[in-house]
């Protein structure tokens, strides 16, 4: 849920936005079986590739931003690790 989050704002706030700027419309499912939540887009045939280009960008934009925090949070808890004599 953090990445719909991060894309869409909280509770779907910058849907409105993105459909404006996108020239399609948004709609998302959730996959209750699964748990994932399905992106709908609907429009012109240009503008929906154009959008789930975008929306496939910000994924992955957002999946290397987490992606480098945790290497990052890797390095600090290897930095923190007590030396053999403090054993």
């Amino acid at each position: 849920m953090q990445l719909l989050e991060a894309m869409f704002g909280l509770a779907g706030s910058r849907i409105p936005y993105i459909e404006q700027v996108s020239k399609v419309m948004l709609e998302l499912k959730v996959l209750e079986s699964s748990g994932l939540t399905k992106v709908l887009v609907y429009g012109s045939y240009l503008y929906k590739l154009r959008a789930k280009w975008m929306l496939q960008s910000m994924t992955e934009w957002h999946r290397q931003r987490q992606e480098r925090g945790m290497l990052k949070l890797e390095d600090a808890m290897k930095a923190l690790q007590l030396g053999p004599w403090m054993k």
